[in-house]
């Protein structure tokens, strides 16, 4: 039985000729530390690898901070050496306002991604999201603000975020180029994306997935105690097991297996981690390093819904 292609090859970013390292660095818990800390977690990842900084303007309001904390703490990490900048894809989104909660409308894209740009301290944002869609932004709209912010040279891509499909066809009808990205919830416990078209029709446009909580939000990373504890605890729990069996039997980490099955679609999907461990941002590479085949890679995905393929 074949093994499936897991490697360290870069991932094409979309139709823009951004190369990425398969994993990306997400920073929603990046705030509340001092410049020092972030800047270590920032350099672990580069050394491993990793290139892809995923940020939101929002991150930062959990845990009792402000709009924009993270991508603060990010621009003064890069202005401490401004040489970090050529080594890194930086990504953002924009589009959530407090109490409301979303606005996708020309006019506070347009502040977002400027507030954004003064945030992280850099000219151009590599690739800027829609994090969440506006049921009463029109498409038309939201493209000709984002064809004009990549005209003026503040962005060099566009993506989206928690779109479905016929929302991603209703934004890509009215822009001139194509979305870059797309980045649903992912993970061998929320698989969802595997059955609702996104990653479909990311192989069918050449878009490139990437994955947020692709560790379930950490719940993948309870004991099989805890998991069966759980809503859906017998699912949970015989997913756990049979990630730890065949992490055991490789010698890895069950997150890099968890990892691994995520990196084996062939959507060429690149999933975020969001660790705020240096240990375990080196850690993650590790899921390169995982051999499955698709008796293997099915199995997973049973246990985790709790029935067989059809």
């Amino acid at each position: 039985m074949s093994t499936l292609t897991i490697d360290r090859t870069p991932r094409p970013l979309g139709n823009t000729g951004i190369q990425s390292f398969p994993i990306a660095y997400g920073c929603w818990r990046f705030a509340g530390t001092d410049v020092a800390t972030a800047r270590s977690k920032v350099d672990a990842a580069l050394e491993a690898g990793i290139d892809l900084f995923d940020h939101a303007d929002i991150y930062g309001c959990d845990g009792g901070g402000r709009f924009g904390d993270a991508e603060e703490l990010f621009g003064q990490v890069l202005a401490e050496d401004p040489s970090l900048r050529d080594q890194m894809t930086i990504a953002t989104k924009g589009g959530i306002v407090l109490g409301l909660p979303y606005d996708s409308s020309a006019a506070w894209i347009r502040q977002a991604c400027e507030d954004s740009l003064r945030r992280l301290q850099i000219d151009v944002i590599d690739l800027y999201q829609i994090h969440r869609p506006d049921f009463l932004g029109h498409p038309a709209e939201v493209a000709a603000t984002l064809a004009a912010l990549k005209e003026e040279g503040k962005i060099r891509s566009v993506g989206v975020s928690n779109y479905t499909t016929s929302q991603f066809r209703a934004l890509q009808a009215h822009l001139p180029f194509p979305i870059a990205a797309s980045q649903p919830e992912f993970s061998c416990w929320k698989h969802g994306a595997l059955r609702d078209g996104m990653l479909d029709l990311c192989m069918e446009t050449n878009t490139t997935p990437l994955a947020w909580s692709p560790l379930g939000g950490g719940i993948i990373g309870m004991s099989q105690a805890e998991a069966a504890q759980q809503e859906n605890g017998d699912r949970l729990a015989a997913l756990v097991e049979i990630l730890d069996t065949v992490a055991s039997e490789q010698g890895v980490p069950r997150s890099a297996v968890a990892l691994a099955w995520i990196l084996a679609h062939p959507a060429g999907i690149i999933p975020i981690i969001g660790t705020q461990r240096v240990e375990r941002i080196k850690e993650s590479i590790q899921a390169l390093d995982v051999k499955l085949d698709r008796a293997t890679w099915n199995s997973i995905l049973i246990a985790a819904q709790g029935e067989p393929l059809p």
